[in-house]
């Protein structure tokens, strides 16, 4: 059986119309900037590097918390 790497797998969540809109954070241990980009550009709504520090690990969850309960609404499946 295939395995899928991040990227596929955020690229699957964000070609199925019921998920398209649920934010996704990528969680990674690439230091290339390019690596970020590219996810960016698949729809990550953020991207962390390991090892994260958990107080970084939980502004990034509080502020994507924020966004989507008080800016947008959210998606309805």
């Amino acid at each position: 059986m295939p395995r899928m790497d991040g990227r596929e797998a955020l690229k699957t969540i964000k070609s199925i119309p019921e998920l398209k809109k649920i934010p996704v954070i990528v969680l990674t241990t690439s230091r290339e900037e390019e690596d970020m980009f590219k996810t960016y550009d698949l729809g990550a709504n953020s991207f962390i590097r390991k090892p994260v520090e958990f107080e970084a690990f939980l502004e990034t969850i509080r502020a994507l918390g924020k966004y989507w309960l008080e800016i947008v609404e959210l998606p309805v499946v």
